[in-house]
């Protein structure tokens, strides 16, 4: 009985310190990573600026035209979520920046995607201006996901689509 209330009690700092650690760390961010293709600036902005199903946790991508002109695009994950993104702005081939429009996530916030051709090369670079709602999940983003886990999959993503292997920076 001793050491089950141990273990309990072990489990619960546990669980508090993560909540408090969580609750210290700012709600925003802003992260930024990069990788060179040798694909031109418009087969790379077309991949970022169209269906997003060529990326492997991508189970299905519907591009949205709403009342007003504003563009959508509808995400559902391969676990079964869906988020919907706002297209904020479109340069194309250099620019495009997305917001996530679904509201009551623990998180929300852009990318900015530039495409910065140098050399026969195009850098991808990618910028999050994040904010994490939840101190739990604001600690397991921070300590162990890493914040910038979903940009560097996206960008191995992007360069397996176009037959590259691809160096993550920032």
């Amino acid at each position: 009985m001793k050491i089950a209330l141990m273990v309990v009690g072990v489990l619960m700092l546990l669980v508090v310190s993560v909540v408090a650690i969580g609750a210290m760390l700012p709600k925003r961010h802003v992260v930024e990573r990069s990788a060179v293709f040798k694909a031109s600036p418009e087969k790379l902005f077309a991949l970022i600026a169209g269906s997003q199903e060529w990326r492997p946790d991508v189970k299905s991508c519907e591009l949205i035209t709403a009342a007003g002109g504003k563009q959508f695009q509808r995400e559902t994950s391969t676990r079964g979520e869906t988020i919907l993104y706002e297209l904020q702005q479109s340069r194309p081939p250099k620019a495009i920046q997305r917001r996530i429009a679904t509201e009551n996530l623990p998180y929300g916030g852009t990318w900015s995607f530039a495409l910065e051709p140098a050399n026969g090369e195009t850098r991808v670079r990618i910028t999050e201006d994040g904010e994490v709602y939840n101190p739990i999940f604001r600690f397991a983003s921070k300590f162990v996901m890493g914040q910038t886990a979903t940009q560097d999959a996206y960008l191995r993503a992007m360069g397996k689509a176009v037959g590259e292997d691809v160096q993550i920076g920032n």
